[in-house]
Parts: structure tokens; C-alpha cells; sequence
């Protein structure tokens, strides 16, 4: 049976507690989404800083776990069968912590899909164009005088906090009453769309008036305030 020290990523990153999670990461929309779910379920876990500035994501400890070189990743050192499990894509990883916790996603088969596809919104849509968005409002992309690249992402972005909002009406979170993986993989990249994108006013994020009362609910969640700061960066 493998052993946690067999992974060469822990050779970079030691586990001081080998019987935990290992989190491999960085507070980033995407790497935050899976330390909140952690401190919801109350799974024992160890973070370990992913350092984007010295180019930790591309090393060669890191690739050994995630070849496509992105946070954030997990080894499970008591994965299914009680072997080892390592996994990178934060949409896989909340929904293998879901099944691991039995927490924040529906049993019934039905519904678990429908979270399942909520989640997938957010893979596939919210997060990369509300990335685009940042990068041709916040970063390098704003110096280019041809605004028709941000304007495309800025109508898209807009287009998806329309589609979550008319979800929204009338229900606390995106799956009803019960709060799930759903509002875990969402809400982070509108907290960052808005706060550390600078984009509130540019997609007239005051209109998604449901939008806005899900997010306040959500970063007001203790475990989401914890989840928010892990890793904590060095």
C-alpha cells in the first residue's frame, strides 16, 4: 500500500500531519473554494502554500501531482479502500469532499445532479470569464486601447449574474434552502469580481440585487470567513 511520503510533492511541502488531508493551494477564487469546504464539513486537513511569486505551481514536486500546474490539489491519505487518492481540479475535489463528508450535496440522485450542474456553471462559465473580465479590466489587458476583448467578457460576466440571479429569486441559495457545493463554487469568484477585480460598477453588479444578498450571506458564514485565509500567505 502506498504511503503518503511515496508522493514526491511532499519531498517540497512535508506533511507534519500525514494522517490528514494534504491541501495543496493558494486564497485565490479557485483555491479558497476548496478550504471552505473543509472548515464546512469539519474534515481534518493540512494546507501547504502553492507560492504563484517563486513559481511553486511549475516545480517539478508540484507538476508530480498536477501536471497542469494549477491550484488548488489534494492527496487523501485515507482515499477509497483506505489507499492514498491525490486529485487536482477544484470541481472534482468538492465533490469527492461532499461524497467523503456526506455534507453539501443532495442523496437524492436528482438533485445531487442538479448541484452538480450548478457547480459545472460555475467551472465552465463564472469562472473563466469572470477571470477574463479581471484580466482586461485589472491587469495587463487594460492597457490595451481596444476595449472590444474586455467589453465581450464585461457582457458575458453580466449575462451570468443575470442567469444566477433569476436563480436566486426566491431561494436563500442556489440549490433552495440548502446551502451546497453549488454556492461553494460560486460565490468566491463573485466576492473576487467585485472586490478584487474592481468590477462591481463595470457589470452594474448593484441590479443583482438577489446576486448581492446570497454573497453577504455567504461571506458571513464563519467557516467561509476561515476558508478565505487558507493558506495563509507567507
Amino acid at each position: 500500500m502506498p504511503a503518503l511520503s511515496d508522493f514526491p510533492i511532499t519531498r517540497k511541502w512535508p506533511a507534519q500531519h500525514p494522517d490528514r488531508i494534504q491541501l495543496y493551494s493558494l486564497p485565490t477564487p479557485n483555491g479558497v473554494k476548496v478550504s471552505i469546504m473543509l472548515e464546512e464539513t469539519g474534515l481534518p486537513y493540512e494546507p501547504h502554500l502553492v507560492r504563484f511569486d517563486s513559481n511553486d505551481q511549475m516545480s517539478a514536486e508540484f507538476l508530480s501531482l498536477n501536471p497542469n500546474n494549477k491550484i488548488p490539489a489534494i492527496i487523501d491519505p485515507n482515499g477509497p479502500g483506505g489507499e492514498p487518492l491525490a486529485l487536482f481540479e477544484s470541481g472534482a475535489i468538492l465533490i469527492y469532499l461532499a461524497d467523503k463528508s456526506g455534507q453539501l450535496l443532495p442523496e437524492d440522485p436528482a438533485r445531487r445532479y442538479e448541484a452538480i450542474q450548478w457547480l459545472m456553471f460555475q467551472m465552465g462559465g463564472v469562472g473563466p470569464m469572470f477571470g477574463q473580465l479581471g484580466f482586461f479590466h485589472k491587469f495587463a489587458g487594460k492597457d490595451y486601447e481596444d476595449k472590444r476583448p474586455r467589453d465581450r467578457y464585461v457582457a458575458e460576466s453580466k449575462r451570468l449574474l443575470g442567469v444566477l440571479n433569476a436563480r436566486l429569486a426566491g431561494r436563500e441559495w442556489i440549490m433552495g434552502d440548502d446551502y451546497s457545493v453549488a454556492d461553494i463554487a460560486v460565490f468566491p469568484w463573485v466576492r473576487n469580481l467585485v472586490g478584487f477585480y474592481e468590477a462591481r460598477d463595470l457589470v452594474q453588479f448593484d441590479t443583482y440585487a438577489h446576486v448581492q444578498r446570497a454573497l453577504d450571506a455567504f461571506v458571513a458564514r464563519p467557516a467561509v470567513q476561515r476558508g478565505l485565509d487558507i493558506p495563509k500567505r507567507g
